[in-house]
């Protein structure tokens, strides 16, 4: 990171040793003007529009200590910082997207100064209104598969347990059960799968992969089989998620969970590219 700031003349909360914090970028307009008007960013900031190429960012000051390379580092190691710095940049976004579309940026994207948040709207303008203007009019659906073979047993355990040769044979014939249970569940939520995706392609959606959420992370009982997001037209949004929620009725051990709409974080994060005027740095 450079240390040579150039700071924004006359601007309320830009002061000397800020940095520039971006949240999310759309076209040019009154209305995403009013909205930073009113929105607190990180840490209470408020936000302001940068402006350039037609494009306008929403940018908060942060203080360079704690958001150049190394202080960012820091405050990703302790996950507090990391939650609370998180629930501003989303609460944010999902104001924004109020007035669509816009794009998310990644968390902790940030700039030397304004100066360079415009000259990046300019050299990267192509990208964002292509991006732009495949989202417009499209919202994302969450959709998890869960696979649990313990809620699915077939075979009740036995009345009383044999002695001898016999409980040991009463034991395979049981493990043979439950081995069976359990490829039968992971086959259905693996087909339930396919099913979700050809309903969300009928109408229209595109389909993002996420890797499939582990242990706390998860949010049902069982094993998260499939992690996807769709990017759904509008008008198609209330069918296609009653569509989804009843995939699974009738389907022991199976369930699906259906999350949104939600602003398209899997589908509108740009890609930045740095100018090379400044070597490389933002």
């Amino acid at each position: 990171m450079s240390t040579g700031l150039s700071t924004p003349v006359g601007v309320p909360g830009v002061g000397a040793g800020d940095m520039s914090y971006v949240y999310a970028v759309g076209r040019a307009s009154s209305a995403l003007d009013m909205l930073a008007a009113r929105l607190p960013g990180v840490d209470g900031q408020p936000l302001r529009p940068v402006e350039g190429g037609g494009l306008c960012a929403l940018v908060s000051s942060v203080p360079e200590d704690a958001f150049s390379e190394q202080g960012l580092t820091a405050q990703m190691e302790d996950l507090d910082r990391l939650e609370t710095v998180a629930r501003a940049h989303h609460a944010v976004v999902d104001a924004a997207f109020t007035v669509p579309p816009v794009l998310p940026m990644r968390l902790a994207t940030v700039y030397l100064d304004d100066a360079r948040v415009a000259a990046m709207l300019v050299r990267q303008r192509s990208e964002f209104q292509e991006l732009l203007s495949r989202l417009e009019g499209h919202v994302e659906l969450g959709v998890k598969v869960y696979a649990d073979p313990r809620t699915a047993a077939t075979a009740p355990p036995p009345a009383a347990a044999p002695s001898g040769a016999g409980a040991g044979r009463a034991y395979l014939r049981q493990r043979q059960v439950q081995q069976r249970d359990s490829r039968d569940v992971y086959q259905a939520a693996s087909e339930l799968a396919g099913r979700a995706a050809q309903l969300a392609e009928g109408t229209g959606a595109s389909r993002a992969v996420h890797r499939p959420q582990q242990g706390q992370l998860a949010a049902r009982a069982g094993v998260n089989v499939t992690n996807e997001a769709y990017l759904v037209p509008q008008e198609h949004v209330a069918q296609l998620q009653r569509e989804l929620s009843a995939l699974a009725e009738g389907i022991p051990g199976v369930a699906i969970e259906v999350t949104g709409p939600w602003a398209p974080y899997s589908f509108a994060t740009a890609v930045v590219v740095e100018g090379t005027d400044s070597g490389g740095q933002r």
